[in-house]
């Protein structure tokens, strides 16, 4: 989807032949058209919000809401008339999808099952992320807030992502952080990158448990040996270095 100049979107039966298409490439179990056409629920869901999105831009918004909530019963597929959806999206098998009003998807896209495009809290305006061309979100991620996702990227199964996502980048993890970028793999030096609040309490706990082995090495005037290797060392000095110097 361009956002320099508008693209003219095809006609509904050009987009079906277009998303029958896409279907064959990217999924090996599709065999024929008509299996395509009537067994393939995400797709049928995806047809469905191309009409109920013309109806709430006509400002009928009950109406398309009580259609889009007819097809998340028939196709397990939740996607609210708001949403933005660009060309040859594949939402495979489907059931548990949910993009959310706000939410904005680039053309060539694939969805897997379980995947939710949601939002954060009870913020007003735009609230959901932005998945621009070609991206691939794996079964059951969740990507949340408002939040771009970069052209080319892959979203593994099961993450959650909280923050934006460059182009070109595969993220894993909960919370979702980059491991592979523009095919080259991303070394986390630092744990604090991961964004992890469990893990900045870990961080916090090591530091205090080095600062009391100094402090009762000091007052037995022992020495309290090597620090474990806990990945720390350029953010904590040791105890002699923050130690008072002696009056003189």
């Amino acid at each position: 989807m361009s956002e320099t100049q508008p693209e003219v979107q095809p006609g509904f039966f050009q987009s079906v032949r277009e998303d029958v298409r896409a279907t064959f490439e990217r999924d090996p179990a599709a065999t024929s058209w008509v299996e395509v056409l009537f067994c393939y629920p995400g797709l049928q869901a995806v047809w469905a919000h191309h009409l109920i999105h013309w109806l709430w831009n006509q400002r009928l918004h009950f109406v398309a809401r009580l259609l889009s909530q007819w097809v998340r019963f028939w196709t397990g597929v939740e996607i609210h008339p708001g949403a933005i959806i660009g060309r040859r999206l594949l939402i495979d098998h489907g059931m548990g999808v949910v993009i959310g009003e706000t939410s904005i998807v680039g053309d060539d896209c694939t969805i897997y099952q379980g995947c939710t495009l949601g939002g954060t809290g009870k913020e007003k305006g735009k609230r959901h992320p932005t998945i621009l061309d070609n991206v691939t979100i794996g079964a059951g991620a969740r990507i949340l807030g408002n939040i771009t996702i970069g052209e080319n990227s892959r979203v593994g199964a099961g993450s959650v992502v909280l923050r934006d996502i460059p182009d070109n980048s595969t993220v894993v993890g909960v919370p979702g952080h980059i491991v592979l970028r523009d095919g080259k793999r991303v070394v986390i030096t630092d744990p604090k990158e991961i964004s992890d609040p469990l893990s900045e309490v870990i961080i916090r706990l090591a530091e205090e448990v080095r600062d009391l082995r100094h402090r009762v090495a000091e007052h037995n005037h022992e020495d309290c040996g090597p620090d474990p290797d806990l990945g720390l060392e350029e953010k904590i000095p040791s105890a002699a270095s923050t130690a008072v110097p002696p009056a003189r």
